[in-house]
């Protein structure tokens, strides 16, 4: 494919790529994340609201201390970057070209900020570790950001992550703020998973994304590392452990912005693999024109829908029991006590026979079921699935 010029008046790469004219954010987010982004934005005033905090919110400080402690990104300095920027903006039709800046930083880190206008940040950490289209893809992970506002609710997180602090001696004062932040880290969380899909939609390059994520997770050793073995480190991260390994992942998880990397990676390719996915790539999406008329309703039912299968495939120990809970499991007691304790799901005490409901491998009822107490649903010894 021939080079064409973007709207900034750039050149497009030669590598054929689809563009998405008109796409609305909403064709690659997440549900939880689209539910409240669709709400917030049937909001009376809501922008308005957001507007007049951003005397309040260091959105001013922020664009100073990037313009005079970064560099900024043009034509004329990191020039490679802002080809890539521009080109993402002309893959997701964005019309205005946000401001770019990247910042001495040996963390690998990259963000998107701003009430009025986005503007987002590379580390050189970042700048050093990835290839042109791990690159891009991050780059179009940013301007995913952009699309959907969530700059907006960033700099709103940001904002009163600090006041936090500042409150901390006041009673209860932390505590109320702290839950605010909490609620906002999870809806966050949800919101990396969008922009994944919207920097895949940029560089359609699966592997690439796969890369990206695998060095910010290992670093530079790409020739050590193998994206199968990651994703099975995912797979394992999911099943492992009892409910106190579900109760720790819940608590290492909450004051993170970004979910896990191979989270993510799991994420991004179970989606990559979907109809949604494709249906995109064939050029059938929800258009920025039809945003207006979105239902906030049927928006939320797509989220609870959602949840809902999460909950039905997930090898959780958690989830599992939630299933368990759900389907009206009997002796909810024990079931709980094998979770916590990864007994196994239907062994007995030596003696105690089957609880109740159980039958003995031959189908007797419970009074004359064995002295051993064992039943079918003993698992066999090695018996662990593999991951």
């Amino acid at each position: 494919m021939s080079d064409s010029t973007t709207p900034g008046g750039g050149k497009v790469p030669g590598r054929s790529r689809r563009r998405f004219p008109g796409i609305s954010s909403r064709a690659y987010e997440h549900p939880a994340d689209r539910s409240a982004l669709v709400a917030l934005r049937k909001l009376s005033g809501f922008d308005t609201v957001f507007k007049a905090l951003s005397g309040l919110l260091p959105e001013r400080s922020l664009r100073l201390l990037y313009l005079s402690d970064s560099v900024r990104v043009s034509d004329r300095q990191f020039a490679h970057l802002h080809e890539m920027l521009r080109d993402a903006c002309y893959i997701l039709d964005l019309e205005r070209v946000p401001a770019m800046y990247v910042t001495q930083d040996p963390q690998p880190t990259a963000m998107c900020v701003g009430l009025d206008e986005p503007i987002i940040v590379l580390s050189t950490g970042l700048v050093e570790l990835l290839d042109e289209e791990e690159m891009r893809a991050v780059i179009g992970h940013e301007v995913g950001h952009a699309l959907s506002g969530h700059s907006v609710y960033r700099t709103v997180l940001l904002f009163l992550t600090n006041f936090a602090l500042k409150v901390a001696w006041i009673p209860l004062g932390n505590v109320a703020v702290m839950a605010i932040v909490t609620t906002l880290r999870e809806w966050f969380r949800k919101s990396e998973l969008s922009a994944d899909r919207a920097g895949l939609l940029v560089g359609q390059d699966l592997q690439a994304s796969m890369r990206g994520l695998m060095k910010l997770a290992g670093g530079h050793h790409l020739h050590e590392m193998n994206v199968d073995a990651f994703l099975e480190q995912a797979d394992e991260y999911e099943r492992a452990g009892d409910l106190r390994d579900s109760v720790l992942k819940i608590m290492n998880v909450l004051p993170r912005s970004h979910p896990f990397t191979t989270v993510r990676a799991a994420e991004l390719r179970k989606w990559a693999a979907g109809r949604d996915y494709q249906r995109i790539m064939d050029g059938h999406y929800p258009r920025r024109a039809d945003d207006p008329d979105t239902s906030v309703s049927e928006s939320f039912k797509e989220s609870a829908s959602h949840y809902a299968t999460t909950v039905r495939g997930s090898k959780d120990p958690l989830m599992a029991f939630v299933r368990d809970v759900a389907g009206g499991a009997g002796d909810l007691g024990g079931r709980l006590r094998d979770r916590f304790t990864g007994g196994g799901r239907g062994t007995n005490p030596p003696g105690a026979g089957p609880r109740p409901g159980e039958t003995s491998s031959t189908g007797t009822p419970p009074e004359d079921a064995p002295s051993d107490g064992t039943t079918d649903d003993t698992p066999p010894k090695g018996g662990t699935e593999a991951p």
